[in-house]
């Protein structure tokens, strides 16, 4: 278990990504928390207090001193509470990490969401190669039972969008990306990762988030004619 480091306060909304991302980091820790539900058309005045440049959730707040982007939560996190590490103890493979971390921010999720969230079917069609070439990266470097190894790690939680919350778009919007065809490793991988119990815990209602983002892409559609 834990130790008690003083009071940890998380600023964040039930569906996103990047909100249970921090979430599953603190729980794989066992670090008892108070999740403050935000609303994102309202913002609090405390949330604009402690993320006055991006005005955006996640934001942990420890000890009254508050940190805003989930990686750099994660990598906070990890450093206070140092039971089940996230990162790796060699420089090099550290240095991997935080860039495999980065590489699904960057060249993962804006794909995918150009694939999933347009009317634009030249564009859709760019988005899922692209998505796929990104993709397939991900495919060669998994070599254990998660990206971390024998035990999730930091590449393993920022890949959670990979894991949930892409297979629930597919469904919503009637893409195929993700196929165990196509990539059989990181198949396997999304099964063992939503499955882990500490994480299956910690997502969200499959049901609800597929019909949000059905929802979300009618308007889109919807806005287009």
């Amino acid at each position: 278990m834990a130790k008690d480091y003083g009071e940890v306060k998380l600023f964040g909304v039930v569906g996103s990504p990047f909100v249970r991302r921090v979430q599953i980091a603190l729980e794989l820790k066992g670090v008892k928390y108070t999740f403050i539900e935000e609303d994102l058309k309202n913002k609090s005045d405390l949330l604009l207090k402690y993320n006055p440049i991006h005005k955006k959730v996640p934001v942990l707040v420890h000890n009254g001193k508050p940190l805003a982007e989930s990686l750099v939560i994660i990598e906070y996190i990890d450093e206070i509470w140092r039971n089940h590490p996230f990162l790796p103890q060699e420089p090099y493979d550290r240095a991997l990490a935080r860039f495999w971390s980065k590489f699904i921010d960057e060249k993962c999720l804006p794909p995918i969401s150009k694939a999933s969230f347009t009317a634009c079917k030249e564009e859709r069609d760019k988005g899922t190669e692209e998505s796929l070439e990104a993709l397939e990266f991900l495919e060669n470097e998994l070599k254990h039972k998660f990206f971390g190894g024998e035990t999730i790690g930091i590449v393993d939680i920022a890949a959670g969008f990979i894991a949930f919350w892409l297979p629930a778009i597919e469904e919503a919007v009637g893409l195929k990306i993700l196929t165990h065809e196509k990539f059989p490793k990181l198949s396997k991988w999304s099964e063992e990762y939503t499955n882990h119990v500490v994480v299956k815990e910690n997502l969200p209602q499959r049901d609800k988030v597929v019909g949000f983002f059905k929802a979300r892409y009618a308007s889109i559609i919807n806005a287009s004619k």
